[in-house]
């Protein structure tokens, strides 16, 4: 069950050395900026992976016990939390961008490229969010080919080739607007996955029986 999320976690970093080889192809600012957002982004990103891992053990504990109405508020409250952050990150990091920009360079240039580089970024924190959420919630239930499906997928699969597909397209601002383009396609992939796998109700009842 632990595979899906090493996996996951490898991909993770290796997507963000990919991020890093292409924006040393334009100039030293493209790179300070975009590495000042890879950071500032993983405040609200680790929050959201830390709710997913306090759901984990609520969820399969109660999936297990067959306990179907338990297990649905663990499930609804995590991914409300998680949004709730996802949201209020997006609206700090839109009205403050530059401020956060400038906690870790004081040149204007880089901080004026960092700070458009984060206003796009963030508009894929709930959707990494969910990204994660979901291959959570399969790995709860104990269905860790599906959870490193989707993880796998979802970085080999969407991330990483639209790296490369708006890099040659677009150029730059490509690559920032990729996490978007990509988790967009990974949560409407997740969705389908979770109405077709989710456990179903009879399948909970004998469970509890």
């Amino acid at each position: 069950m632990g595979i899906p999320s090493a996996i996951t976690t490898f991909l993770f970093d290796l997507d963000y050395v990919i991020i890093d080889k292409l924006m040393v192809s334009y100039h030293d600012l493209a790179l300070a900026a975009i590495g000042i957002v890879l950071k500032v982004e993983r405040f609200p990103l680790n929050v959201g992976v830390g709710i997913c891992q306090g759901m984990l053990p609520l969820v399969a504990y109660n999936y297990s016990a067959g306990n179907e109405q338990r297990m649905n508020d663990a499930i609804r409250l995590s991914r409300r939390l998680g949004l709730i952050v996802a949201g209020i990150s997006i609206v700090l990091y839109e009205v403050f961008a530059v401020q956060f920009s400038h906690l870790f360079i004081s040149d204007p240039q880089t901080v004026e490229l960092a700070s458009q580089f984060l206003r796009i970024r963030v508009l894929a924190t709930p959707l990494m969010f969910l990204s994660f959420f979901t291959v959570y919630l399969f790995q709860s239930f104990g269905k860790g080919r599906i959870s490193l499906f989707l993880g796998v997928t979802r970085w080999l699969g969407f991330n990483i080739p639209m790296l490369f597909l708006l890099n040659a397209l677009v150029g730059m601002f490509g690559i920032v607007w990729s996490q978007v383009t990509a988790d967009t396609l990974t949560v409407l992939l997740s969705f389908y996955i979770y109405r077709r796998y989710k456990p179903s109700g009879a399948s909970l009842a004998e469970r509890k029986h």
